[in-house]
């Protein structure tokens, strides 16, 4: 029994515990909209935080009122969560933090049967993602389609030549070299065109910062993917850590965005894997037959 016999709201140790940590949670998250709001300069996002700390508060006095308890806020959880959205973003990190809450409606609807007026808290919580989160405006997300297209356009060219170098040159300097020489080129002329593109279609975004977006990104992921040539001695063994590399950029990336921008995780994830994969094989097919029959030795 959640409420114990007797007494219309006296609580039972099991709902009294189930509260406590509702008030936790609710304390934590008035916390972390509160710090966010200070340090961000944007006036619209602050308000929007300010208010989603309110909320927050309001629910935790709530709690407050049926347990009697003070709670303090999960310092760990704290700490966490405004580093992420420092590093990642205000967007990702409350979106990230709003998943984790979901998790908790089930208990939620559970404590309905005992405490309906917890129904306006479930309502607020089942808001957030979809109303006030939406309110946010966060310039980094404006532009993720435009680094998509950089790192989409690396791993899908540049896995390939690195996959039809390795068989076709097999000395890593080389390949390396090669590598590096392409991939700046790509990168510029894919700046280039996303320059072109976003001022053809006269969009929103900024042409020039959506060009360095697609060449900042290009040229980050070809380092990284690059990298295993400079460091081994073994053309196939760098190229299989190069692959490895590779998928864990796919995951990453495509973890980023299903979470900043709602969108499916495997889906987008299996075609990125795919399509980047079956290109370096087609790639490492080709290396071969250049260096049969052209009889490339090096």
């Amino acid at each position: 029994m959640l409420i114990a016999e007797g007494a219309s709201r006296a609580l039972a140790p099991e709902l009294l515990e189930r509260i406590e940590v509702f008030q936790k949670g609710e304390i934590t998250e008035y916390k972390i909209y509160q710090n966010l709001a200070a340090q961000i300069p944007d006036l619209h996002n602050s308000q929007v935080l300010e208010k989603m700390a309110r909320e927050e508060l309001s629910h935790y006095s709530f709690w407050k009122g049926l347990s009697g308890r003070d709670v303090q806020p999960d310092r760990l959880k704290l700490v966490f969560y405004l580093l992420v959205a420092r590093l990642f973003g205000l967007t990702f990190g409350i979106k990230l933090m709003e998943k984790r809450e979901s998790e908790a409606v089930e208990t939620y609807r559970e404590i309905l049967l005992f405490i309906p007026e917890a129904a306006r808290i479930l309502a607020d919580e089942e808001e957030h993602e979809h109303q006030i989160v939406g309110m946010l405006d966060e310039k980094r997300l404006r532009y993720v389609g435009s680094v998509v297209l950089g790192i989409n356009d690396a791993l899908v060219e540049f896995t390939g030549s690195l996959a039809g170098f390795t068989l076709a040159l097999q000395n890593n300097q080389l390949i390396a070299a090669a590598g590096l020489i392409m991939g700046i080129a790509a990168s510029l002329s894919m700046g280039s065109s996303e320059y072109l593109s976003q001022k053809s279609e006269r969009s929103d975004n900024n042409p020039l910062t959506a060009a360095l977006y697609t060449g900042g990104a290009y040229v980050l992921t070809v380092v990284v993917l690059i990298m295993p040539f400079l460091l081994m001695n073994q053309p196939l063994q760098a190229f299989a850590l190069t692959l490895i590399l590779g998928i864990l950029i796919i995951v990453l990336f495509t973890f980023y965005t299903s979470v900043a921008k709602d969108l499916p995780f495997l889906k987008r994830f299996s075609e990125m894997a795919t399509i980047s994969l079956g290109i370096a094989a087609i790639s490492f097919v080709i290396g071969i037959l250049v260096r049969v029959y052209l009889n490339v030795e090096v």
